[in-house]
């Protein structure tokens, strides 16, 4: 987990929100990471992140079973392109059967699959470097956003 973190951290204008005890967040958000484009370093108030770590089972939220010692999701949003490739189906016509606990496979998210969302439970050798690869495309794509936004009279902040 760390060194997907660390490797998000390197990416230009990256931010990484991972809240903790003492902070404005709430307690279920406590060990889990945001990842977002915001160059001027300042969490975005109007846009979602691009990916995610979670660190437990969330409330509707429960398919990949993260509450167990040791289980960790990332989560990711892609385009269409890339979520065909990655999955082999259409975000909004998944008809494929996936066992969502498995370890190491990229799958489409539980909850928000079709909504272009992927997911990988624990990543490893067989997919880390994928897993930084769409992080990367997700980050790139939300700075590109992030572009359009500021050219259209976007404020600071709201990127």
């Amino acid at each position: 987990m760390e060194q997907i973190i660390a490797a998000v951290r390197r990416f230009e204008g990256a931010l990484v929100v991972a809240p903790g005890p003492g902070g404005d967040f709430p307690e279920l958000a406590w060990g889990d990471a945001f990842f977002y484009y915001a160059p001027d370093g300042v969490m975005p108030r109007t846009v979602q992140p691009y990916g995610t770590i979670v660190t437990k089972d969330y409330p509707g939220d429960t398919a990949s079973a993260l509450d167990p010692p040791g289980r960790w999701r990332v989560n990711v949003h892609v385009d269409r392109a890339v979520f065909r490739e990655v999955t082999g189906e259409e975000p909004r016509g998944l008809v494929t059967p996936r066992d969502h606990t498995a370890s190491d496979e990229v799958m489409p998210h539980p909850v928000y699959g079709g909504l272009g969302w992927i997911s990988v439970v624990n990543p490893g050798a067989r997919t880390r470097e994928t897993v930084v690869g769409l992080l990367r495309g997700a980050h790139e794509a939300a700075g590109a956003r992030f572009a359009r936004r500021r050219g259209s009279g976007g404020e600071p902040g709201d990127g």
